[in-house]
This record gives C-alpha cells, structure tokens and sequence, in this order.
C-alpha cells in the first residue's frame, strides 16, 4: 500500500452496499476502487466549479 494512502470506514445500509458492489463488478472494479474513481469524479467536478482545492 502506499504511503499516502489511508483508511476509512463507510457506515450505509446492505441493499446499498449490494448494489454498490453490483456496479462496481459491472464496472470490473472492486467496490473500493468504484468509490475511489467516484470520489476523484466528485472533487474534480467541484474544482471546476469552485477553484482548486489546497491541501497543505
């Protein structure tokens, strides 16, 4: 793993998760993976419309 990356937990219900991971096979990723472009997705679209964030 590398150094930068890290952990956290996601607290949601199981028919979510279910279908969460039905499309991420779907998709041929693993859910973490799924959640991970979909964040990625999610700040670039934010960026766009806000300005770049700054971290540190």
């Amino acid at each position: 793993m590398p150094s930068d990356t890290v952990k956290f937990t996601v607290r949601t219900n199981s028919e979510l998760l279910k279908k969460f991971r039905y499309v991420a096979e779907y998709n041929a990723r693993s859910a973490n993976r799924e959640l991970e472009v979909l964040m990625k997705n999610h700040v670039s679209e934010f960026e766009k419309d806000h300005g770049k964030i700054e971290t540190e």
